[in-house]
């Protein structure tokens, strides 16, 4: 894990902060291109009454619009946590170079743990993928999140 994987994953954690101060599933996520970030998003499942509404999937309608192009060629995403199968299967049809994520998703990942969208044989593009950066501190938000829900009921 680079210096810069760190730094770029750090900016998609700000992002899980100000979804779960906003009450939603803490999950952010960058996309980079050319060394730079061209998209920041959190999950806003809750505000939208959206179920599409992954941080990953509003990073891909940003990442798109700055490029004016469906295709995110040459851009990398960094996710908190490891994509689920609709925002897998959305940056393999954006074309997407390479996915980072933080922690691991043994319920819904999409990028190895569950299935395997991001790298899978049968579709007509394939993306590189890295896991387990910050994955302690990625883990730990959504641990606290979903114990603060628990209290709540």
């Amino acid at each position: 894990m680079s210096k810069i994987d760190e730094i770029f994953m750090s900016e998609a954690l700000k992002q899980a902060c100000e979804a779960f101060e906003a009450d939603e599933v803490p999950v952010g996520a960058v996309i980079v291109h050319d060394g730079r970030i061209i998209a920041r998003a959190h999950n806003q499942i809750e505000m939208l009454k959206d179920p599409t509404a992954h941080a990953e999937m509003i990073a891909i309608t940003q990442a798109a619009a700055h490029l004016g192009s469906e295709r995110l060629l040459d851009c990398s995403v960094y996710a908190t946590i490891e994509p689920c199968s609709m925002c897998a299967g959305a940056l393999v049809l954006a074309r997407v170079k390479h996915i980072y994520y933080g922690a691991e998703d043994p319920k819904t990942g999409a990028c190895g743990s569950v299935f395997n969208i991001a790298d899978n044989k049968k579709l007509n593009h394939r993306i590189r993928v890295t896991g387990g950066i910050l994955a302690e501190e990625c883990g730990s938000l959504l641990t606290e999140f979903f114990k603060k829900k628990r209290k709540k009921t």
